[in-house]
């Protein structure tokens, strides 16, 4: 396990209480948790209150395109456990769409185009273009297009296919 300084320990907590509350849910937030070594790519959208790894911000990828929502909490090891360093634990697909107070557990993959429904708890896994919700988030629907800023809700919706329970 890698420890770092308290220097530097006290400089990474500083950062992720400004990228807490401070402006910016496309520049300024997102620089701050780069700043603090999550990985995040480019057109990100990160809410208000978001808590991504406090601890280990190197654990998390972020792809481009990525809508984070308010209060959405990402968790990317636990207590005294962390498989590998060097990867990362919890990887977050090109246009995925994280709905307000969300949380995503270690060890979890969200796919391209994914889509988290709000208030969900993610567990395992979500494939490509899957929309998930509740606790603990279970695929509900099919999507033909991702749910991005750029996308109307009404072509959004004409490409929802509901996913029958087993």
């Amino acid at each position: 396990m890698r420890y770092e300084s308290t220097a530097a320990g006290a400089k990474r907590r500083l950062l992720a209480i400004l990228a807490l509350y401070g402006p910016g849910a496309e520049t300024l937030r997102v620089r701050l948790h780069r700043r603090r070594g999550v990985r995040i790519g480019s057109g990100c959208f990160v809410g208000t209150d978001v808590i991504l790894e406090t601890a280990f911000p190197h654990l998390i990828e972020i792809g481009d395109r990525v809508d984070i929502g308010m209060r959405t909490t990402m968790i990317a090891h636990q207590q005294g456990e962390i498989a590998d360093e060097t990867k990362p634990s919890v990887r977050i697909g090109d246009d995925v769409f994280i709905g307000p107070g969300s949380m995503i557990l270690p060890h979890v993959t969200i796919g391209d185009g994914a889509v988290v429904a709000a208030g969900s708890i993610v567990t395992t896994s979500v494939p490509p273009l899957t929309m998930v919700r509740g606790n603990p988030a279970a695929p509900v629907a099919t999507c033909k297009v991702p749910l991005g800023r750029s996308t109307p809700l009404r072509e959004f919706y004409r490409g929802m296919r509901p996913v029958r329970a087993k």
